[in-house]
């Protein structure tokens, strides 16, 4: 009974042949020209004209490598081999020993 019931209701159905609901229809992508970035030369004589974000983007880009360059070279030393040496020199003035090493001078 369930297989006429169905049978009666598919060609009520209205479908659409290879309609795909979430799919965004075929990949947009530019073909491969043989150019570098698909830019074609220009004629000998022309220059070629940036666009507006280029600037931008190569200041950002360069602006900031450079910024961390200067940050980075002069960061604070955070290393625990620093402070345990700095924490040793304090620990052994407190006590009123030489952190220093001083030969001794022999009298040979």
């Amino acid at each position: 009974m369930l297989s006429t019931t169905l049978r009666a209701i598919r060609p009520c159905v209205r479908r659409i042949p290879g309609r795909r609901y979430a799919s965004h229809e075929a990949p947009q992508y530019n073909e491969p020209s043989g150019y570098l970035f698909g830019e074609k030369p220009l004629p000998p004589g022309q220059k070629r004209v940036k666009e507006d974000w280029e600037n931008i983007w190569y200041w950002g880009m360069f602006g900031s490598m450079g910024f961390a360059a200067v940050m980075l070279y002069y960061k604070p030393d955070t290393s625990i081999q620093t402070w345990a040496l700095e924490e040793a020199k304090n620990r052994m003035e407190a006590r009123g020993e030489k952190y220093k090493y001083e030969p001794s001078s022999s009298s040979s």
